[in-house]
């Protein structure tokens, strides 16, 4: 299943500082930030849904997330 999401991510700065806790809480995840993209997509692949775990830790770091159908 692949979870699309509109970021207030800008930087590969933010990319980078979320970067270890991405790969802690999602191990067998794939993940990427689009940020060419008008929303600064976050795209995450697995086989698990994982809405609620992406939209705590956003929060964590105070940026805003939504889910793109």
């Amino acid at each position: 299943m692949i979870h699309v999401f509109k970021t207030t991510v800008n930087t590969q700065t933010q990319v980078s500082e979320l970067k270890p806790y991405l790969d802690k809480l999602f191990p067998y995840s794939e993940w990427n930030f689009d940020l060419e993209d008008c929303d600064n997509v976050f795209r995450i692949e697995s086989s698990e849904d994982l809405l609620c775990y992406v939209e705590f830790l956003f929060k964590a770091f105070d940026i805003d997330c939504e889910v793109l159908e």
